[in-house]
């Protein structure tokens, strides 16, 4: 795959992230609490993607045992124990703050991908994290804060979250050159389920699962922005390097806030237009490297072969 094909990708899953608020604020409306909507997106999304597997792709359900820690990583640490943290957030200050401090994962990324993979922190990813991280404070109205006083527990837990996050691009990345974006998402997502299942008590929402909006819902959280998300954001880790995936992943919240817009009303006001082209424009700054690096190098090539006519 070409890294601009994987660039896209990797925006379109996080896209599809962001998407997760159609279907979730229903389920709400149903009266399931975050941790029942956690373990309904993540069991559903497992049954759904090992039930196509079986039938169409049967080579990608093995796996060898010494990987198994691997998946538990991502399925425990990096997707319900992150969201844990997420949710305890948002319930404690808002939904704003919890972003906010969620999206300072790409600064997790960055230093634990030079630590374990000698990835550079350059100059220009150092503008892209502060040009996310400024962008997003002003698109979910974070800035101008006023006289917000937030508790220390929530802003621990809302950078454990990040951490945890980050994670998944760090443990994707060692798997992703092991198995296909398929085998990696179906079993982080069994073994996420595996662990919050038997504390969710979603077997006694009888009475919810008897609706058909329910149904609709369920399975377009889980299909949509759980299997697909993951997927194609793990297929990107496969091709980018994890600090760019993860400066990438920011796109979730803009395209949260244009589902707010379009789908909820929401209106946008002038700070919100600003920092949505500041996370366009950090999103810019990461792709763009790799072709002006292509272009110097050819360039050079080019000039070298023309004084060199015996070449």
């Amino acid at each position: 795959m070409r890294n601009y094909a994987a660039y896209l990708v990797t925006i379109l899953g996080a896209s599809f992230w962001g998407l997760t608020g159609l279907f979730v604020e229903s389920l709400y409306d149903h009266g399931f609490t975050a941790w029942e909507i956690v373990t309904v997106r993540l069991t559903s999304a497992t049954l759904i993607l090992f039930l196509f597997m079986s039938i169409f792709s049967r080579k990608h359900l093995r796996i060898q045992l010494k990987h198994i820690p691997h998946f538990i990583g991502l399925g425990v640490v990096s997707i319900v124990i992150f969201n844990w943290c997420y949710f305890t957030v948002m319930e404690q200050t808002s939904l704003s703050f919890a972003v906010v401090l969620l999206y300072t994962s790409p600064v997790f990324v960055a230093i634990l991908s030079r630590i374990i993979f000698k990835e550079q922190i350059t100059k220009r990813k150092t503008v892209s994290l502060m040009l996310t991280l400024v962008g997003l404070s002003l698109a979910i109205k974070l800035i101008p804060i006023g006289g917000l006083s937030i508790p220390i527990i929530s802003i621990v837990l809302g950078l454990l979250s990040a951490f945890f996050c980050a994670l998944y691009s760090i443990i994707g990345k060692f798997v992703s050159w092991q198995y296909n974006s398929l085998t990696i998402t179906g079993y982080a997502l069994l073994m996420g389920s595996l662990f919050i299942f038997p504390t969710s008590g979603v077997w006694k929402k009888v009475n919810a699962f008897e609706s058909v909006d329910v149904w609709l819902n369920i399975f377009g959280v889980a299909i949509i922005s759980t299997i697909l998300a993951y997927i194609l954001y793990t297929l990107g880790l496969t091709y980018i390097e994890s600090s760019k995936a993860a400066i990438l992943g920011a796109m979730e919240p803009i395209v949260a806030v244009f589902v707010g817009v379009l789908i909820f009303g929401d209106a946008l006001n002038f700070l919100q237009i600003i920092g949505i082209m500041l996370v366009i424009t950090s999103s810019f700054l990461t792709v763009i490297y790799k072709k002006r690096k292509i272009i110097m190098r050819d360039k050079s090539f080019y000039e070298t072969n023309k004084a060199s006519p015996t070449r």
